[in-house]
């Protein structure tokens, strides 16, 4: 059973994971905290991009020796095989690591995973700690893993009959809150371009303009850049054709906030999203509703 003090250092492994997406793709965004061995953080960190360092090894780069026979929080499962980076759970073996809390299993393990390399070195393993908390940040990596392709979300501003329009000041200011978070933006005219300027590195690439017209080659063409999440900007033939193929993930709709008193007349004639589509997010900014629905 996790303590507190471990489980408030999944929370800020969890927290501190996030810095690193719109970035990593392919790879996940994880993040891992080290206690010592009487409970207290010495160390932290978390994956910057591919060909890096993963989150474990940072922060056993920033415990030092304070990290034997101390405590590794990570928000997913130690990686068990060699790639561009050496493995993880052979890392925190060297560091005589004694016990993992791990928040997510990893789908993409080689065999036996890291967990249970661990166990079998004789490390106390905990698995599945604030598993849904973590996946605030790990869940569409997870899902695009699943689906095998980039998890597609569409911003759409609308006049106050639900028709979409060309984006506002409000518009425009949430796609730039939500583009740090996604590998790719494309515009309405259909361009590319990273969500955070030249943050992916080498292991990662921008298709070249225009996109295919159609919905399965365009978002071919964005699954090979090696992108887990696409930020499209409606309204645009693209994301019209993703939505009608019911391909894309997540709509965010921008709508004019409403009188207090509204004539049937004036009122939005058709729904504002789709069937088959949940609500998951309502706020309010300046004189628009921001409203979010997750395809079901």
């Amino acid at each position: 059973m996790p303590t507190s003090v471990e489980l408030a250092a999944m929370r800020r492994a969890i927290i501190i994971s996030a810095s690193g997406l719109g970035a990593t793709s392919p790879n996940p965004a994880v993040g891992c905290v080290i206690l010592d061995a009487s409970g207290h953080t010495v160390g932290e960190g978390y994956h910057l991009r591919k060909g890096t360092a993963h989150a474990e090894v940072n922060a056993l780069a920033a415990a030092g020796i304070q990290a034997e026979g101390g405590t590794a929080v990570v928000t997913l499962e130690p990686c068990n095989h060699d790639g561009l980076t050496p493995a993880c759970h052979q890392a925190l073996l060297d560091a005589k690591i004694a016990r993992v809390l791990i928040a997510v299993m990893d789908p993409t393990s080689r065999g036996e995973g890291g967990a249970a390399r661990l166990r079998q070195a004789g490390v106390d393993v905990e698995t599945h700690v604030l598993e849904e908390e973590a996946l605030a940040v790990l869940g569409p990596w997870r899902a695009s893993l699943s689906y095998q392709r980039p998890l597609l979300h569409l911003v759409i501003q609308t006049d106050v009959t639900g028709k979409p329009i060309a984006p506002g000041a409000e518009a425009l200011a949430e796609i730039e809150r939500q583009r740090h978070v996604h590998d790719l933006v494309i515009s309405i005219d259909g361009s590319a371009e990273e969500g955070r300027a030249d943050s992916h590195g080498s292991a990662f690439s921008v298709p070249a303009r225009p996109l295919p017209d159609g919905p399965v080659g365009a978002v071919v063409a964005l699954t090979e850049a090696g992108a887990r999440t696409v930020l499209l900007v409606g309204p645009s033939n693209l994301g019209e054709r993703l939505l009608n193929a019911r391909m894309v993930d997540r709509l965010t709709l921008l709508h004019p906030v409403p009188e207090p008193s509204q004539a049937v007349a004036t009122a939005a004639a058709a729904p504002l999203f789709p069937a088959g589509y949940v609500l998951s997010r309502i706020t309010r900014a300046s004189g628009q509703l921001v409203a979010s629905a997750e395809r079901r």
